[in-house]
């Protein structure tokens, strides 16, 4: 994907314009209208928000053996053609000619493949190895045999064509080719690659370090809820997928219900973002909104159209951080991921915006009057869109077994419609 400035325009486009026909819809009543002007930011909105609220953290250069995860902060291009030298692609032999041929030695490979090879000569040879020069192409093992001496090969099935099983120079890549490009992710493969271009480092995004505030008297660490009181979920929830997303996660902090060390625990971070589950509503003890205003931080996004979710925020810090207010309940803080916290991890890691797949609906699925729903969907063996019943904004048993989660504008999407899916990228994909 190219990451040129004008390229990533267009990509964003792209996504605005998708995310935009998902909630395309008619006009809704005036009244229900009145009610949610000016209450929340419009859903497709949030999310460029989000994205667009910080800048790529600094680069870094890691070892091969450290980069695994991050983005590159820079295009790869390769230090040499690939293959650096003609190689045999099978065991058998490099063969100068027509044939049939004398036979001259044996080349493995990492060995230097020494003089020329003359007209109507072979060498045995082992697939990797490089190839003798005056070498026309090679013959398969199983396809030559050779004299009761072992002095001459003939071909049983004629003569290789010129260049027959053999990789060519720069067959792959010449130096200097654009192997990935920035904000590309280091996976695995791309460490393979990098390393077969010739790199020992890769110059990388640092990863945005998060720190997440559990808030809540009612919650529990272990054992069976009791008492009024239920197990906190998004504890174990979040930061395996905040690392998935790319961060750098500290433990969870659990906090009491109390303005005070909230604002301790807010001010006092060094976290290129703060993630804070619960306390973003109206009530007694919800002191979100309290502390940002206290800590002098901006709001740019306070409440969202979406359901569930609807009270989650995104601030900026005075120290230049940012804070990410999810809604309390389980499915509602999964849906402030997927719109504020994914797209800002995305941008300060470096990482490109993903752009959402589209598909059609097995079933309608019925509306807000005015905002968007995000729903947890799986696909069916058509690649057609089922989706969940359980997507209340405290359960957690559709997301668990979702594919993603679909985009259903207001109003609702009936049976087969085509919708927007988002991927939860519990493993690190978008």
């Amino acid at each position: 994907m190219n990451t040129s400035p004008g390229s990533r325009d267009a990509e964003l486009h792209a996504l605005d314009q998708a995310l935009a026909l998902a909630n395309a819809q008619p006009a809704v009543p005036a009244a229900h209208a009145a009610a949610s002007a000016g209450a929340a930011t419009a859903w497709p909105e949030a999310r460029r928000i989000a994205r667009r609220a910080g800048a790529p953290l600094a680069r870094t250069t890691l070892p091969l053996s450290e980069a695994l995860g991050h983005a590159l902060a820079e295009p790869l291009a390769a230090l040499t053609d690939l293959p650096s030298f003609d190689t045999s692609a099978m065991d058998g032999w490099a063969v100068a000619g027509p044939g049939p041929w004398r036979l001259a030695g044996q080349l493995l490979a990492g060995q230097r493949p020494g003089e020329p090879l003359p007209d109507g000569h072979a060498v045995g040879i082992a697939t990797g190895a490089a190839l003798p020069p005056g070498a026309t192409a090679v013959l398969r093992s199983e396809h030559g045999v050779t004299d009761a001496a072992g002095r001459t090969l003939h071909a049983t099935h004629g003569a290789p064509e010129p260049g027959q099983d053999v990789r060519p120079r720069g067959q792959e890549c010449r130096a200097g080719d654009e192997l990935l490009t920035t904000g590309a992710l280091v996976t695995p493969a791309a460490l393979g690659l990098a390393a077969a271009a010739g790199y020992d480092v890769l110059a990388v995004t640092t990863r945005p370090r998060v720190d997440i505030l559990v808030l809540g008297d009612e919650l529990l660490d272990q054992g069976l809820p009791r008492g009024g009181r239920v197990r906190d979920a998004l504890g174990p929830l979040l930061p395996a997928w905040l690392r998935a997303l790319g961060a750098e996660v500290t433990a969870p902090r659990r906090l009491v219900d109390d303005a005070d060390i909230l604002y301790e625990a807010v001010t006092g971070s060094t976290a290129d973002l703060i993630i804070t589950t619960g306390g973003t509503a109206g009530g007694p003890v919800d002191f979100v909104h309290p502390v940002l205003d206290r800590a002098g931080a901006k709001l740019l996004v306070d409440g969202v159209a979406v359901r569930p979710g609807h009270p989650m925020l995104l601030a900026e810090l005075p120290a230049g951080g940012h804070l990410v207010g999810l809604p309390g309940n389980p499915l509602a803080a999964v849906s402030g991921v997927l719109t504020l916290a994914a797209p800002l991890l995305r941008r300060l890691g470096g990482r490109p915006a993903p752009i959402p797949y589209a598909a059609r609906l097995t079933a309608a699925v019925p509306g807000h009057p005015t905002d968007t729903r995000l729903v947890p969907v799986v696909f069916d063996e058509d690649s057609r869109v089922v989706p969940l019943h359980f997507n209340g904004p405290a359960m957690l048993r559709g997301i668990a077994a979702a594919d993603g989660m679909a985009v259903i504008p207001p109003g609702g999407s009936a049976e087969g419609a085509q919708t927007v899916v988002l991927d939860a990228a519990w493993g690190g994909g978008s």
